[in-house]
């Protein structure tokens, strides 16, 4: 089971690392800014922690950013871990259904999270809007399931050696 887990963890990583790809590429294409929503939430939770991040300025903006970031790497593996603990517990999805299931799932957790701080309101979201923000998450679903697929796969033994 744990080598199941770890295998989804690692799978998620990959995930990650192909949205955060395709966010960047997008930015370079249209020109556009970064989201301001991670930080957003990384604010929203801390107030509703009853925490502060700490410093001033720069220093505390910067710290906001860098945990922004990192809470969306902990999603993004969270969410392969998840997977594979499935994949451990015998739930096996065909690839495409695969993807788009991880996908929604992180897209969900990413969503859900800003909507129930009420940093963004996905109910008010255009079309593009909507596209901007699955696209990158089909992505996520499509590398985690194929690499955790990969990782996961039984071993054959090579009999022509």
């Amino acid at each position: 089971m744990w080598r199941s887990i770890l295998a989804g963890a690692a799978a998620g990583a990959a995930g990650t690392t192909a949205l955060n790809a395709i966010g960047y590429a997008d930015m370079a294409w249209r020109g556009r800014p970064a989201s301001t929503a991670p930080d957003r939430t990384v604010e929203r939770l801390a107030e509703r922690l009853d925490r502060s991040v700490p410093g001033e300025g720069e220093t505390r903006s910067n710290r906001v950013s860098g945990l922004s970031g990192l809470s969306g790497t902990l999603t993004g593996v969270g969410i392969g871990a998840a997977a594979g603990l499935l994949r451990a517990c015998g739930v096996r999805i065909p690839p495409a259904a695969g993807a788009a299931v991880i996908g929604a799932a992180a897209m969900a957790a990413t969503d859900g999270s800003m909507a129930a701080l009420r940093v963004s309101d996905p109910r008010t979201w255009s079309t593009k809007d909507w596209v901007s923000d699955a696209v990158p998450h089909l992505a996520y679903g499509a590398v985690t399931a194929t690499v955790l697929d990969a990782l996961t796969r039984p071993r054959t033994r090579d009999r022509s050696r």
